[in-house]
């Protein structure tokens, strides 16, 4: 087995991972720490035969990519390697163009190739949050100002979101952000995303948006009146949540310029991810998603 201690940059990635082989290797010692497992029938005992394994009580082959974004892909172990290296490791991500320079892949590979990734991001993204909590809401969309004057959207700024994408974040200070998009900011959309990730025995703090009305019968709830400048009251603020809006934007701003509303959920997967693994080596965070891999989505089903 590789020692994950050796690579720390892209280029002792390169190192490490000389060969197809090399990589293949590795994903095995990753995905079956205890022993080889069928994806088909996890009870089954499995055979070694050629350019493979065979699970014995359904019969079917089976591989270690198998089951995983990689199944069935034409480009290289080493080149998916470097994608993950890569968008992990840049703060504010990487753009497909980028990336098809950085790997010598087509724009629109690197575009799939990404997006595969960040479908496995969401791995990060769930779980429940406690202590202190806060809570807020961004939009995700085109700014009137860049528009031409025939396609401005009237009254399109603060909380309307005729032309933009709300996207609820809960952070724990000192821990975990899960942000998730919604369809929009009213307290039936606010409230089962709050309950669904928020301890029932968390202090919650929020804006004075009136869609966090009724939570006060739920947690203990404190808010901050922004509209009257108030930013702040000791404990009492959304700084930590306002700070990761703030890392989102720079990626959207800088790299991406745009995140259409069907992608939008796996653009934040991917900040997600990065935030709550902020504390980890590089290596670490390679390998957590290479053992969280078991999710597929097809060109087709992206692009329908």
């Amino acid at each position: 087995m590789i020692n994950v201690r050796l690579f720390n940059s892209l280029f002792e990635l390169l190192e490490a991972f000389p060969t197809e082989e090399s990589c293949i290797k590795y994903l095995e010692s990753l995905r079956w720490k205890e022993g080889i497992v069928s994806p088909f029938d996890p009870t089954s005992k499995v055979y070694i035969c050629n350019k493979g394994y065979l699970c014995k009580n359904t019969g079917k082959r089976f591989n270690v990519l198998t089951g995983t974004i990689f199944e069935n892909t034409k480009l290289s172990l080493r080149k998916w390697f470097m994608a993950i290296w890569l968008i992990l490791s840049n703060k504010k991500g990487i753009s497909s163009m980028q990336l098809s320079r950085d790997i010598k892949v087509t724009q629109k590979t690197a575009w799939f190739v990404l997006q595969r990734i960040r479908v496995c991001l969401i791995c990060k993204n769930e779980g429940k949050l406690q202590n202190e909590v806060e809570a807020d809401e961004t939009f995700v969309g085109g700014k009137n100002k860049n528009r031409h004057w025939d396609k401005k959207v009237k009254a399109c700024q603060g909380r309307s979101f005729k032309d933009k994408t709300p996207v609820l974040g809960m952070v724990e200070r000192n821990g975990n952000v899960i942000g998730r998009v919604i369809k929009n900011t009213s307290k039936n959309e606010l409230i089962p995303k709050i309950l669904e990730f928020v301890d029932k025995d968390a202090v919650l703090y929020t804006d004075e948006w009136q869609g966090y009305n009724e939570i006060s019968k739920m947690y203990y709830h404190y808010t901050i009146d922004h509209s009257k400048k108030q930013y702040g009251k000791g404990r009492i603020n959304t700084n930590t949540i306002e700070g990761f809006w703030t890392l989102l934007k720079r990626g959207y701003i800088g790299i991406y310029h745009s995140m259409s509303r069907k992608h939008l959920q796996r653009y934040v997967n991917e900040f997600v991810f990065r935030y709550n693994t902020r504390k980890i080596s590089e290596n670490s965070r390679f390998n957590l998603l290479l053992c969280n891999i078991e999710y597929r989505i097809t060109y087709n089903e992206l692009i329908a």
